[in-house]
């Protein structure tokens, strides 16, 4: 899925920091369709979530993934975005 996709965020659906990232890929990149999956809403959610512990260091959502690099939560996706990172899209 990471590497199939511009843009992947591992979320969940009532997360509101997971909603806050997700709204500004809708927002800021509308054209760019990221790949969302909502962990809580599958039965293998936590099984994702024991394998991006392992990938990343990092078990929180949201956990997003910009060309196949892992940026981080929503605070570091909306920091990335705030400094240019996110300008490729």
């Amino acid at each position: 899925t990471i590497t199939d996709h511009p843009v992947v965020i591992f979320s969940k659906s009532w997360c509101p920091y997971c909603k806050a990232a997700k709204a500004l890929f809708s927002t800021e990149f509308p054209d760019v369709k990221p790949e969302i999956l909502e962990l809580d809403l599958r039965d293998d959610g936590a099984e994702i979530q024991d394998y991006l512990l392992k990938k990343t260091n990092q078990r929180t959502v949201p956990s997003v993934f910009v060309n196949k690099e892992h940026i981080g939560g929503n605070d570091a996706t909306q920091a990335a975005f705030k400094a240019g990172k996110l300008a490729a899209l």
